[in-house]
């Protein structure tokens, strides 16, 4: 008698392959996840260092406002006048750090008493560097 269906055998090299897709899936969804915390965690850095950059800056303009007198004793901040002794215009630039590659610069024109924002904005601090190491096959 010849018998016919799915052996012992089959069925555990199945069990087997469907084990081991799912071990590897697994592993991929890990990766996945810790790479995207990854990311996720460097956001959160980015943007508390940006908020406390750009408190740090509005305390600056408040204090240039109120005294009326720029002076280069606040800590944590970068600032550069060109202004004009007599009449007291110009231009007020200040530079609050957010990371070890980004800034919060800030631009103002000063005429007479009143400021005016010019920029307001995140800079890169690191400079760029163009890599061309590519190897490419150029047809020799």
């Amino acid at each position: 008698m010849k018998k016919s269906g799915v052996g012992v055998g089959s069925a555990s090299i199945i069990l087997v392959f469907a084990v081991l897709c799912l071990t590897v899936f697994s592993l991929i969804t890990l990766l996945v996840a810790r790479n995207d915390k990854a990311l996720v965690d460097a956001e959160v850095e980015l943007v508390v260092g940006y908020y406390e950059a750009d408190a740090l800056a509005e305390r600056v303009f408040a204090e240039i406002r109120k005294a009326g007198v720029i002076t280069d004793s606040i800590p944590g901040v970068d600032i550069k006048t060109d202004l004009d002794i007599e009449s007291g215009n110009g231009l007020v630039e200040y530079t609050c750090k957010i990371s070890d590659k980004k800034a919060l610069t800030v631009k103002l024109a000063v005429d007479d008493s009143s400021f005016e924002i010019l920029s307001w904005k995140m800079i890169d601090t690191e400079e760029w560097v163009f890599d061309d190491k590519l190897n490419v096959w150029n047809g020799e």
